[in-house]
């Protein structure tokens, strides 16, 4: 400061209030003063912007998720790419961590309020008993969690969210149409609200429409489970027709093990991805998979944030459900 005061011919306390847009000085000084912090390189100093009350301007984010699955998933690469997007119109940095349990996401989000490291934060995968938004509530923590359903306990937490059950719902209807009767959904981690709801949304419509043979199999979302489960559940008697995977990865590893047992795909088994990606049309046969814009849901998760941060009110906001597209993965129910 004391450079660009010496070179701007200005009082350091000038170039105080024309860099941190404080009234005080003249719009020609303000000008001056900034043309010459460009010509000299300078930048805020996050940390003394934070020992300062000014904030950090940085967000958040933790994954508590195995660290082997994440290299592979479509999804959380989209995600941060909306997010970023967003955060660099307003030069924001994110900060990104994994963590191995809720226990140490916590942990996180507490030494970060304690050392003022992030102004808020974005959560990921809420589960049905979820002790993170009560401690966010109590640290007065600005948050949005990506995934979460509308809660009334919490009305400070923004949430962005799609509508699980009406996808499940619309996947069921296209494969009932084509005649199936014998469907396995090959989930996600148990335990975290959006498996939880899929899973209750298949049980619903297997109910509404006389089901006997519908199920639902978690696991930890690797490619390695998805292969795991696809050759128990075709290996018993009698076996699916359809396989419903939530997410990309374990549909294309579920359709080599589908082949290796030497079932056709979809001639004797249907199959149907939740994520689409580029994986999904590179596998034969092309998956046909449930669409939806990750990158927006990315984007929309960070407005949502950077509105909390100007003050704006705490809000519930439901992207468009996902749609079905149907590719070769999926035909009229033969089995064997």
């Amino acid at each position: 400061m004391k450079d660009i005061a010496r070179r701007a011919g200005v009082s350091e306390s000038a170039v105080s209030f024309a860099l941190n847009g404080r009234p005080g000085v003249s719009e020609v000084t303000r000008d001056r003063v900034r043309r010459v912090a460009e010509q000299l390189g300078w930048r805020p100093s996050t940390a003394a912007r934070a020992l300062s009350g000014e904030g950090a301007a940085t967000v958040g984010f933790v994954l508590a998720r195995p660290a082997d699955t994440l290299g592979v998933d479509s999804f959380f690469l989209q995600l941060v790419s909306g997010i970023q997007e967003v955060l660099a119109e307003r030069h924001l940095g994110l900060l990104f961590q994994v963590a191995r349990d809720v226990t140490e996401e916590c942990a996180v989000y507490r030494r970060w309020w304690a050392e003022h490291r992030v102004d808020g934060v974005l959560v990921v995968d809420p589960r049905s008993d979820d002790p993170r938004p009560d401690l966010l509530d109590e640290l007065g923590l600005p948050a949005v969690v990506i995934g979460g359903a509308p809660d009334a306990r919490h009305p400070g937490l923004s949430s962005v969210w799609a509508d699980d059950a009406g996808a499940m719902a619309a996947v069921v209807d296209r494969l009932c149409a084509l005649g199936h009767r014998r469907i396995v959904h090959i989930a996600g981690l148990p335990g975290l609200a959006h498996t939880e709801r899929r899973m209750r949304a298949l049980r619903a419509e297997a109910l509404r429409r006389g089901l006997a043979e519908v199920e639902s199999v978690t696991t930890d979302y690797s490619d390695a489970q998805g292969a795991a489960v696809t050759r128990r559940v075709l290996e018993r008697s009698p076996a699916p027709t359809a396989l419903v995977y939530d997410n990309d990865v374990m549909a294309v590893a579920g359709i080599a093990a589908a082949t290796g047992l030497g079932w056709a795909v979809p001639a004797e088994v249907s199959v149907v991805s939740w994520e689409d990606s580029a994986l999904c049309r590179l596998v034969e046969p092309w998956l046909s998979a449930l669409s939806r814009d990750s990158v927006e849901f990315g984007r929309t998760a960070a407005r949502e944030l950077l509105a909390l941060l100007d003050g704006g009110p705490a809000r519930t906001v439901r992207v468009p459900v996902p749609k079905l597209i149907e590719r070769d993965s999926t035909g009229r129910a033969r089995g064997r």
